[in-house]
Formats: structure tokens, sequence, C-alpha cells
């Protein structure tokens, strides 16, 4: 079974400008992934050609918080004429506000207000995306080292929001770096996940740099996926341990 392969464009070819380093990941055979599309010139994006398979869907808000959990529904409709240009099938948000990919407001327990008020508001993600197309993606972090004080990131409590929520718009975006580093047990975790399962985002532990390159088996991952029926997408999230080229290749590797 084959399994569609992108890669970040926010991590790789880092001497390019964007636009340049999307032409360059597209020019390689892989789709492309990016965040934030308020910074990106995107008719220009568009006029690559490139395959674009997910995008940062929500520029503001948290999904826990009652009284800014609204915001993160109106910046998700601002950002789908962006996502509907590009072909953009699924958008990412996360359990809580991120600034520069930490914590907006760090809390460390997490509560049964949060529990409700996320999936609340992921049903009504689920409402956008039916109505346009598209497929929210809640990703998992990682507490212990990349995104301290933010409740419900691990993958077992995304897991359970989008199980809970049961809308065929709201899928998971499994982080297979994040996951290693807070949970473990990765073949187990896909197993549990498979039916709720949006995209899988890899990269190497630590580091996170490409396959191959830290303590994460990932030929045994892709069997794990191609047994499990999973024809999905892989997400290279990761940095490049050295060349650009190289390391997409090594992702390549490990997935073929």
């Amino acid at each position: 079974m084959s399994l569609e392969l992108a890669v970040c464009a926010e991590m790789v070819f880092l001497d390019l400008p964007f636009t340049q380093r999307v032409e360059k990941i597209h020019e390689l055979g892989f789709a492309v992934e990016m965040w934030d599309s308020r910074t990106k010139d995107i008719a220009a994006l568009a006029a690559t050609g490139a395959n674009f398979s997910s995008m940062t869907g929500y520029s503001a808000g948290s999904l826990i918080d009652p009284d800014s959990c609204g915001e993160v529904l109106r910046t998700a409709a601002e950002l789908v004429p962006a996502a509907l240009e590009l072909g953009i099938e699924r958008l990412v948000v996360h359990p809580a506000e991120l600034i520069d990919g930490q914590a907006a407001r760090p809390l460390f327990r997490a509560t049964g207000q949060m529990w409700l008020t996320a999936a609340r508001t992921l049903e009504k993600l689920g409402e956008l995306g039916a109505e346009h197309g598209l497929v929210f993606t809640v990703e998992n972090l990682n507490t212990v080292l990349d995104h301290p004080g933010i409740p419900l990131a691990r993958a077992k409590d995304t897991l359970a929001l989008v199980a809970g929520v049961g809308h065929p718009n709201v899928k998971m975006m499994l982080d297979l770096y994040h996951a290693q580093i807070g949970e473990g047990n990765l073949i187990a975790l896909l197993r549990d996940s498979i039916d709720h399962l949006g995209e899988v985002q890899v990269a190497d532990v630590p580091g996170r740099c490409e396959p191959g390159t830290g303590e994460i088996n990932y030929p045994a991952i892709a069997a794990a996926l191609r047994a499990l029926g999973y024809t999905g997408t892989v997400g290279l999230e990761g940095w490049a341990s050295g060349d650009s080229e190289a390391a997409l290749a090594g992702f390549r590797n490990a997935f073929a």
C-alpha cells in the first residue's frame, strides 16, 4: 500500500525563500506542508503546482478556554479561503493557543471544563470543515521538552477528544516525534488511533531531524502503518540534520 509523503517547508531548505522551498520539495516528488498561511504569498504558492497537504488552521484562541475558543472558530473561518486556493484538505489545530510554539498561558492541570470546551469547539470546527470539504486535525504535542504547560496535549488525550467528538471532519494529526518524547509505545498508539487518523507526522528523537538520525525505528513504523491498512499522508515535520536533499532522501527510504 502506498503512502503519500509530505515535507514541512518551514523546516528544510532554509537558505531559500519560502516559495522556492516549496518548488524544491515539489520537484523532489513530495507534497508540501506549511504553518501560518497569513505570512505567505498564496497566489505564488498556488502557481508552483505543488500538492499542499496541510497548514495551520487557526491563528488565535484556545480550544480548551471558554473565553477564547470563539477566536479559534473565527480565525479558522478566515483561513479557509487560503486553504481552498491551495487545495489543502487538512487544517491543523492544537489543544491550546501557541505563541512562537509555546503556550500563550501555561497551565499544568486539565479540568472537566477544558475537556467540554474542547469537544464543543471541535464539533463546531467539524461543521465548518463539512461546509467547505475540509478536515480539522488535532495535533498532539509533547509537554516534556517542547511545549510545557499545554493540557490535553498528549496523544492519548487528543485521541480521546477526537474519538469523543466523532465528527468525520475532525481527525487526529498524530505526531510521532512528540508521542515518543511524552509517551512512547508508538506502534500500539498507531493501532489505537488508526480509525481516527487524519495524518501521521514524523521526526526522530532526539533532535527532531529526519528518520534515521535517532532512536525511533521508522521502518518498523512504516510496516505497522501498512499492516494497519493506512494509505494516508506521512509528513516530515523535522529539521534536516545536514543537507536538506539528503534528509528528504532518508525520509523517503524509511517509508519505502
